[in-house]
C-alpha cells in the first residue's frame, strides 16, 4: 500500500501560519467581548455637595469613566473623591469618546475651580490623521479654560504597552501615542494648560511591570491601575497642594 503523502515544507507553512491567524482572531474576540462586557459595566462617578470647597469637572473617554474598575469608587474620580471629602465632581466623560466628542462634555457658562481632561485612546487607535487630532484638541483646551482658570490635561498613556495588542501593532500603537503626547504637550503650551504625562516606554511602564493593574481584557486599568495614575497626577499637576482646601471633611 501507498502510504500518505506527508505535508511539504511549504503546506506546514501554509497550515501553521493559518492557525495563527485563527488563533489571533479567537483571541481578539474574546477581548472585544471583554472589553464591551467592562464598558457596559462602567458608570462615571460624580458627586455633587450641598456646600464644596472646591468644584472638579472631568471630561474624557473610558479612562475618565474608570472602564475596568471594579466599581465607580476604584476609578480615578473615586480615589479623588476619597482623598478629597469635600471636592464636588461633576464627570461627563463617556466610553468611546474621541477629542472631537469632548467639545459636547465641555458644552455650558458654568464655572468651575479645575477641569480634568482624560481622553486619547480612541485618537490613537482608529488611526485618525494626527493634524485632525491636534484641531480637535486645540478647541478641547481652549473651551476647557473657558470653563476654568486650571486645566489638567491627563492623555491617555503608551497605548502599544497594552496586552491587548499584538508586537507588531503594539510598535505602531507606541509610535501613535508618542506623537499624541507632543500634539498634546504643544497644546498645553499655547493654551496655559497642565499636562499629566502617562507616556512610558516599555521597560519602564509599571503597567508592563505588573500586568495586575490592567483591567481583564488587557486594554483598560484596574483599581490598583488608576490608583497609579492617581499617584501621577498628584505628583505631576501638583493638585495635592492645589486641592487642600476639599480635604477636611464636614463630618
Amino acid at each position: 500500500m501507498n502510504e500518505p503523502a506527508r505535508p511539504t515544507g511549504p503546506r506546514l507553512l501554509l497550515w501553521s501560519a493559518l492557525g495563527t491567524v485563527l488563533a489571533v482572531r479567537a483571541r481578539a474576540g474574546r477581548r472585544l467581548h471583554e472589553s464591551a462586557e467592562l464598558q457596559r459595566r462602567s458608570t462615571p462617578l460624580q458627586r455633587l455637595l450641598a456646600q464644596p470647597s472646591m468644584r472638579l469637572l472631568i471630561v474624557g473617554d473610558s479612562t475618565a469613566v474608570g472602564t475596568g474598575a471594579t466599581v465607580p469608587e476604584g476609578s480615578l474620580a473615586g480615589v479623588l473623591g476619597r482623598g478629597f471629602p469635600r471636592l464636588q465632581i461633576v464627570n461627563r466623560s463617556r466610553d468611546g469618546a474621541t477629542f472631537a466628542g469632548l467639545l459636547a462634555q465641555l458644552d455650558g457658562d458654568e464655572r468651575f475651580d479645575r477641569v480634568l481632561v482624560m481622553a486619547g485612546g480612541n485618537d490613537v487607535v482608529p488611526l485618525r490623521g494626527l493634524r485632525s487630532i491636534q484641531n480637535d484638541f486645540d478647541h478641547v483646551t481652549q473651551r476647557a479654560r473657558r470653563r476654568a482658570d486650571l486645566v489638567v490635561l491627563m492623555p491617555a498613556g503608551n497605548v502599544g504597552n497594552a496586552p491587548f495588542f499584538l508586537a507588531l501593532v503594539s510598535w505602531w500603537m507606541t509610535w501613535r501615542s508618542r506623537r499624541l503626547h507632543a500634539v498634546v504637550d504643544a497644546a498645553a503650551s499655547r493654551h496655559g494648560a497642565v499636562v499629566v504625562d502617562l507616556f512610558r516606554e516599555h521597560t519602564d511602564d509599571p503597567f508592563v511591570e505588573r500586568p495586575a493593574r490592567n483591567a481583564s481584557d488587557g486594554l483598560h486599568r484596574s483599581d490598583a491601575g488608576y490608583c497609579v495614575w492617581f499617584d501621577e497626577l498628584m505628583a505631576k499637576a501638583a493638585l495635592s497642594q492645589r486641592l487642600a482646601a476639599a480635604v477636611t471633611s464636614d463630618r
